[in-house]
């Protein structure tokens, strides 16, 4: 191969690299360096696979906020999503062996409800997602209220959701990792393979030409939702799986990250833009985060300045770019 075809060849493979993308990637590695000078260990195969462990719990339930934000929307009821579904697999739990098994899935559908809740306030009431979502967080975490009688959860998860989310299957890798693997591989399937997916890009570029295209919008927005949900829900049950129970306010702590991780990845917050590489960096670019400010012991309030600088950073960085296009 000569030089000039080598050249040429080159210059292709970094047109088609998403700078967000490579950047992200790029403050992972910094991330990694900048945490090994504090400790040798943070560079070792073990920590950075309970890391990757870690970050799954989150990966799934950005790869919901991320359909979403694709179409232009936004989904703020994440944190009692993600309770609903630990606390009802859980609850599923005390019903016997039938209960056992229905869990995990129970557990889902639970948030697929509240996901559709979602959509067609959004798709067929033409209510602002922000708006409808918050509502929908708010009557959730009522529900659950009511579920409990205002205290914590009593019931356990069951064998099987532990199994999932604290467990090992393959060559000593989590399981909670390949879960998130096979959630994002379906996702990278339906994003790019199907015409759904193109109809969320369409619909997040511009809603009216997706529509006058012949795509059912209304549809498309509605499914999108309760897929969202779904996948916040699976991610409630796998933090009950972790915890071996689950907690009212399991889920508060997933909002800001799931948002931050797919928008530093380089998905427009507009929509329309935006790849699932980019959203694993994301992902692992904040666990690392968190990760660091935990290893060199800065105060809560340090952590929370620190967390927030560097997410406005970056977001002022290449955030605003699908504005701009």
């Amino acid at each position: 191969m000569s030089e000039g075809t080598q050249t040429r060849l080159t210059g292709a493979l970094l047109r088609r690299v998403d700078p967000p993308v490579a950047i992200a990637f790029g403050c992972i590695i910094a991330m990694l360096l900048l945490g090994s000078l504090y400790s040798r260990s943070f560079l070792s195969p073990e920590y950075l696979l309970q890391q990757l462990k870690v970050a799954s719990f989150l990966g799934v339930i950005a790869t919901g906020t991320m359909i979403v934000i694709l179409l232009g929307q936004i989904d703020l009821s994440v944190p009692w999503v993600v309770a609903v579904g630990g606390m009802m697999s859980t609850a599923a739990t005390g019903w016997g062996p039938v209960g056992e098994a229905m869990a995990i899935p129970f557990g889902i559908a639970c948030g697929v409800v509240l996901g559709l809740l979602n959509g067609f306030g959004v798709a067929y009431l033409r209510i602002p997602s922000m708006i409808i979502t918050l509502a929908v967080n708010a009557v959730a975490q009522g529900l659950m209220v009511v579920h409990t009688g205002g205290f914590s959860p009593q019931d356990s998860s069951s064998p099987a959701m532990r199994k999932l989310a604290t467990g090992d299957f393959l060559f000593g890798l989590p399981n909670a990792l390949l879960v998130w693997a096979v959630v994002g591989a379906g996702a990278i399937f339906l994003l790019n393979r199907t015409t759904f997916g193109r109809a969320v890009y369409g619909i997040g570029n511009r809603e009216r030409a997706a529509y006058l295209s012949g795509i059912d919008t209304q549809r498309v927005v509605l499914v999108a939702f309760a897929i969202a949900g779904g996948l916040s829900a699976f991610g409630g049950v796998l933090l009950a799986g972790y915890a071996s129970k689950a907690a009212q306010a399991m889920g508060d702590a997933y909002l800001l990250p799931a948002i931050a991780a797919v928008v530093l990845g380089g998905a427009s917050i507009l929509g329309g833009r935006g790849s699932y590489l980019g959203t694993i960096a994301g992902v692992i670019l904040i666990t690392l985060l968190q990760s660091i400010l935990s290893v060199i012991q800065m105060s809560e309030a340090g952590r929370q300045i620190t967390y927030g600088v560097v997410i406005i950073a970056m977001l002022l960085l290449y955030g605003r770019e699908g504005r701009a296009r």
